[in-house]
C-alpha cells in the first residue's frame, strides 16, 4: 500500500503534540463497528482515519467488534466488516470483541454499586423519559434510586441470572438528575435481553449500554486516542466518568470529527437495511449502495477511497461533500489502470459490402495510451460489425457528425466507412445498414491524407461476445440524506438500466476486471451475477466530470 500522506489534521496534531510531550509512549486507536449491518463509505473515513494515523506515529490499530446487542447481531456482518477492512488495504493489531469484556464490565458494574454510584430502576422506558427533563428543565430522582447497596448487588445478580423478564428493569449510574448534559442524568449502563448472542449463546442475560461499554473497552485495549464522530461529544463527560469511576488502569481521551456526508447517498445504517429487506436493492453489496462491499462490486478501488478520504480531511464541524469528488478519484485511479477496449451497446448490424467475403484481419489496438506497459492487443474485422443504434440517424440535425445515409465516419483502430443503404423491418425500424470501405485508410497508415469528423466505436459481429451492461445513477433524488424518513419516496427510478449489447472476444479472460469502455465511461465484471456465457459489466464511473478538485 502507497504511504499515507501526512495532510494535517486536528487530531493528528493533537497525537503529535501528545507523543512530543510524552503524554503517551505509542499510539493505539481502534476502529468499533457494531456488527448489525455492512459498512458504507461513511465508515471508510473512519477506518482510514485511525488505521493511516496510527501507521504515521508507528502505533498500532485494533478492530473491535462492538457486539453488546444480540437481537441485531449477527456473525455474517463480522465476517464482511473484516473482508472489508482488509480489501480497503489495512491490517488490524488486534481483532476483539466486547464479548471479550463481558465478565470483566459485569465486575466494574458492581464495583460502581459497591461505591453507591449505580443502582437497579424499576421505571419503564416511558417513565424514564418523563422523569429525565428536558434541556431547560432539570431531571427528576426515581423513587427506586434510595435502595440499598446490598439490595442493588442481589437484583443486579438475579438480572444476570434469567430472572426478570425484558425490560422490567435496568441498572443505572447514580450521577446528577440536574446535570445541564442530560447524558448524565443517570444513564442506563445495562438492560435485560434474552437473546442468543452470536458468541456467547445465552451465557449472559444482561448487556452493558454501549455508553458504558465503549470507555471500558477503550481502557482495556490501551487505547490512547479514541476517535468518534460529533453526535458522541456530548457523551465525552460520561465517557470520562465511567473510566474514573470504574477505576481503571488506563485513561484514553475521546476526541470527535465530522462524519462524512455525501449528495444523493444513503449514509444511514438504519435505511440501508430497509433498502435490503424491502427488495428494492439485491443485497448489501448491489452496485447502487455507498457500502464498501457495493463499491467494491461497483468496481471502485481501495486506493481511490483511501485517497478521497484524505483529500475530504478531518473536520469540527458537518458537511455534505459532492458524490462527485469521490468519482473523481475513482477515475483518476482507473484512467492508468484499466484496459480500454470497445463494447457496443443496443447493437445495429453493418454490412461492409465491398469487404470480401469469408474473410477477416487482425488490427493492433493500444490496451491503454495512458500506459504503455498494459500492452497492446488483436481485434477482428470482417465484413460484419456491430456499432450502437444511438450512432445512426437516418435524418440527423445540423453538426451531426455521426453516422448517416451518404456520410463518412472512422471506425476506431480500422477503416473509414461511408453508409450507403438503410435496411428496414416491416414496422419501419432500421435493423442494418449496408455500408462501404475504403482500404486506404487503415488506422496507423495516415487515412490517405483523408480526414472525417467523426469516429465510432464498433465490434466485429463473427467474433463478438454477447454482454450485458448495468447503468448506475445515484440512488436517491435529494441531494442529502437527511431530507426526511420517506426513503422510498426519494428513490431514482433510473438507478439502474440494464442494457444487451456486445464486448470484444476474450474480453472476460482479459486478465482484468475493470474496462474503459470507448465513449462511456469505465466499467467493471460483476463477479456475483457473470457467467461464461454472459459476462455482466456495472458501469463504474462516467469518463467525464464537471468536478475539478
Amino acid at each position: 500500500m502507497e504511504a499515507a500522506a501526512t495532510n494535517s489534521n486536528f487530531i493528528r496534531n493533537i497525537v503529535l503534540d501528545d507523543l512530543a510531550t510524552g503524554k503517551v509512549r505509542a499510539v493505539v486507536t481502534r476502529f468499533p463497528p457494531e456488527p448489525n449491518g455492512y459498512l458504507h463509505i461513511g465508515h471508510a473515513k473512519s477506518i482510514c482515519l485511525n488505521f493511516e494515523l496510527a501507521q504515521e506515529v508507528g502505533g498500532q490499530t485494533n478492530l473491535r467488534f462492538d457486539d453488546t446487542n444480540p437481537s441485531k447481531e449477527d456473525e455474517e456482518f463480522v465476517k464482511a466488516i473484516q473482508e472489508d477492512v482488509t480489501w480497503l488495504g489495512f491490517t488490524w493489531n488486534q481483532l476483539c470483541f466486547a464479548s471479550d469484556y463481558f465478565e470483566e464490565m459485569y465486575e466494574r458494574a458492581v464495583l460502581l454499586i459497591q461505591k453507591g454510584l449505580a443502582y437497579v430502576c424499576d421505571l419503564t422506558p416511558e417513565e424514564m423519559r418523563t422523569l429525565r427533563g428536558t434541556l431547560t428543565t432539570p431531571g427528576q430522582e426515581s423513587p427506586y434510586r434510595r435502595r440499598t447497596m446490598e439490595e442493588n448487588l442481589d437484583l443486579f445478580q438475579r438480572m444476570r441470572s434469567g430472572e426478570f423478564p425484558d425490560g422490567s428493569k435496568v441498572l443505572r449510574a447514580k450521577i446528577d438528575m440536574t446535570s445541564p448534559n442530560i447524558n448524565l442524568r443517570d444513564p442506563v449502563l445495562y438492560r435485560i435481553a434474552h437473546a442468543t448472542h452470536h458468541r456467547t449463546g445465552d451465557l449472559w442475560r444482561i448487556y452493558p449500554m454501549y455508553d458504558f461499554a465503549h470507555p471500558l473497552e477503550d481502557a482495556i485495549e490501551g487505547v490512547t486516542h479514541s476517535i468518534c464522530t460529533l453526535e458522541f461529544e456530548d457523551h465525552r463527560p460520561l465517557y470520562d466518568w465511567v473510566i474514573e469511576q470504574c477505576e481503571m488502569p488506563s485513561r484514553p481521551r475521546q476526541y470527535e470529527f465530522a462524519r462524512l456526508n455525501l449528495t444523493n447517498t444513503v449514509m444511514s445504517k438504519r435505511k440501508l437495511k430497509q433498502l435490503v429487506e424491502e427488495g428494492v436493492v439485491d443485497g448489501w453489496d448491489d452496485p447502487r449502495m455507498p457500502t464498501i462491499s457495493g463499491l467494491r462490486r461497483r468496481g471502485y478501488t481501495p486506493e481511490a477511497i483511501r485517497s478521497f478520504a484524505r483529500e475530504i480531511g478531518v473536520a469540527k464541524s458537518n458537511s455534505v461533500v459532492d458524490a462527485h469528488m469521490l468519482e473523481y478519484f475513482v477515475r483518476e485511479d482507473l484512467k492508468m489502470k484499466a484496459l480500454r477496449t470497445m463494447a457496443v451497446l443496443r447493437p445495429l448490424k453493418v454490412v461492409i459490402t465491398n469487404y470480401p467475403e469469408g474473410e477477416s484481419e487482425w488490427l493492433e489496438a493500444e490496451n491503454n495510451a495512458e500506459n504503455p506497459a498494459l500492452g497492446a492487443r488483436l481485434i477482428p474485422f470482417s465484413r460484419e460489425i456491430y456499432i450502437e443504434q444511438d450512432d445512426f440517424m437516418e435524418s440527423p440535425p445540423p453538426k451531426y457528425f455521426r453516422l448517416f445515409p451518404g456520410n463518412e465516419v472512422r471506425l476506431k483502430h480500422a477503416y473509414f466507412i461511408r453508409c450507403e443503404e438503410v435496411v428496414k423491418d416491416a414496422a419501419g425500424r432500421v435493423v442494418e445498414l449496408r455500408c462501404t470501405y475504403d482500404p486506404e485508410t487503415k488506422s496507423g497508415t495516415g487515412f490517405a491524407g483523408r480526414k472525417v469528423k467523426g469516429t465510432l466505436h464498433w465490434v466485429d459481429a463473427s467474433h463478438a461476445k454477447a454482454a450485458q451492461f448495468r447503468l448506475i445513477e445515484p440512488l436517491i433524488l435529494d441531494d442529502v440524506d437527511e431530507a426526511g424518513d420517506d426513503l422510498l419516496g426519494r428513490l431514482n427510478p433510473r438507478s439502474m438500466e440494464v442494457v444487451e449489447g456486445y464486448v470484444e472476444e476474450g474480453l472476460e479472460i482479459a486478465g482484468s476486471d475493470k474496462f474503459q469502455f470507448f465513449r462511456h465511461g469505465y466499467f467493471s465484471v460483476d463477479s456475483r451475477l457473470t457467467s461464461p456465457e454472459l459476462p455482466v459489466f456495472n458501469l463504474t464511473v462516467s469518463l467525464k466530470s464537471s468536478f475539478q478538485l
